[in-house]
């Protein structure tokens, strides 16, 4: 009996102390300032000069925002010092993989990566010349990585791969790219990960309608996208110390249609959140490590200019996405790489250590929505409404607000708003002599 009451008093303590301000019952460091967006412009050409002026003006108020925060008095503060974080995908500056492994550098994260072997010298090359602000930290620094691995997450062993990958000119002088031996590589040469990111998809039949994939097009998405999860669990998870994070990236295709993302890749990602919730069982039961994936908004990243790549001068798939996403989003804004490096940094720290198993959305609320205010049934309707709350609702407000080019399609003439209000007073004055009649 007095062991219990020795237990819930300490129990107590605990819950108290965390309440307190200025204390943390979780160990969080103090001494680091809150993380703040350096950069925000990982949009393709054809985009840039559209939403250059939201982003720098995005920039520069956060800019102030992190010099205010430098006097604010102690409180959570992150700081993974001491971290070991292995990121797989990265290939670039422009994509999800590389604003991750940005955010945890942010925060004091020793960054290791896996890149696919086709494209590891450009990225290294990329590296040597530098990124320009792409790699600046918010210490004015540019982001370090320790270390950089090839990694071809189609194969889980060496014994799986091909021999004519094998002999492949890009593939040439590399080896240990497969996924065990990558794990072990990283063993040896830094003992541990405690954060593990999922970076990476590949669907080779993407542009195909499901009805026209093949089995092959269909499995090799499964296997790139979402069992490639499973299988850096199984080799990875044994590097992971308790209180560990692993996460990956899924879209809102896993549950909603999503016309022109197809070959596959729907399921793929449906897999890789259905893996997530399992893998948080398992991995949190053998090692205690966390298991969650992010739903991200579209980006103009590399990898999704890719899809249905447009004519030099025209929008690609991509581009629509986006636009499609800031006329009807709640929070009509830009979507930037940045904002989902800053969400997987709170699923790796440990203010997140009692999430697991979640699909975590970063889209501005997208996957909220039920009707489409830029759907062309509505366009008359909407052109007719005038005033609070609808000044707020039609789908140009979000790129009139953002400083950006109004879309063609989202710009309603003068005279089709003037006609609309003819039509409808014309309307009323029948309706008015009808019931007279």
């Amino acid at each position: 009996m007095r062991s219990s009451v020795l237990k819930l008093t300490t129990v107590a303590a605990c819950a108290c102390l965390a309440m307190v301000p200025g204390t943390n019952a979780f160990a969080l460091s103090k001494g680091v300032a809150p993380m703040t967006l350096r950069n925000a412009h990982s949009i393709s050409s054809t985009r840039s000069p559209l939403l250059q002026p939201a982003a720098s003006a995005r920039r520069s108020a956060l800019s102030g925002a992190a010099a205010a925060s430098m006097n604010a008095p102690p409180g959570y503060n992150i700081d993974l010092t001491g971290k070991v974080a292995f990121i797989a995908g990265v290939a670039d500056s422009t994509g999800y993989g590389w604003a991750i492994a940005k955010q945890l550098a942010n925060a004091g994260a020793t960054i290791v990566v896996g890149t696919w072997p086709p494209v590891l010298t450009i990225f290294e090359r990329g590296l040597k010349k530098g990124f320009g602000d792409d790699a600046k930290l918010r210490n004015g620094e540019d982001m370090k990585i320790a270390k950089i691995y090839p990694l071809d997450a189609m194969f889980s062993d060496a014994s799986e791969i091909p021999e004519d990958v094998l002999k492949n000119k890009r593939y040439a002088g590399l080896e240990g790219f497969d996924i065990e031996s990558c794990a072990k590589a990283v063993e040896r040469d830094f003992g541990k990960v405690d954060i593990l990111v999922h970076s990476l998809a590949n669907g080779p039949e993407v542009t195909r309608p499901l009805l026209e994939t093949s089995r092959n097009g269909y499995l090799a998405a499964s296997s790139a996208s979402a069992y490639s999860f499973v299988s850096m669990m199984q080799h990875f998870g044994p590097l992971m110390p308790e209180g560990g994070s692993a996460v990956s990236l899924t879209f809102i295709a896993s549950e909603k249609v999503v016309p022109g993302y197809g070959g596959g890749m729907s399921s793929a990602k449906a897999q890789l959140e259905s893996d997530t919730r399992v893998l948080a069982w398992e991995a949190g039961r053998k090692w205690g490590v966390r298991v969650n994936t992010i739903s991200a908004g579209p980006l103009a990243s590399r990898a999704a200019t890719a899809i249905k790549k447009a004519e030099p001068g025209q929008r690609s798939f991509i581009d629509y996405c986006i636009d499609f996403n800031i006329a009807n989003t709640p929070l009509p804004n830009p979507l930037f790489a940045d904002d989902v490096g800053r969400a997987a940094l709170g699923l790796c720290c440990e203010l997140s250590s009692a999430i697991t198993g979640v699909t975590q959305y970063v889209d501005n609320g997208m996957h909220a929505v039920g009707l489409a205010v830029d759907s062309l049934s509505f366009k008359e309707y909407i052109s007719q409404q005038k005033g609070a709350p609808w000044d707020k609702w039609s789908p140009e407000y979000g790129f009139i607000k953002n400083g950006m080019q109004v879309p063609t399609e989202y710009q309603v003439p003068e005279q089709a708003v003037d006609g609309a209000k003819a039509d409808v007073e014309n309307k009323v004055v029948v309706e008015k002599e009808t019931v007279a009649k």
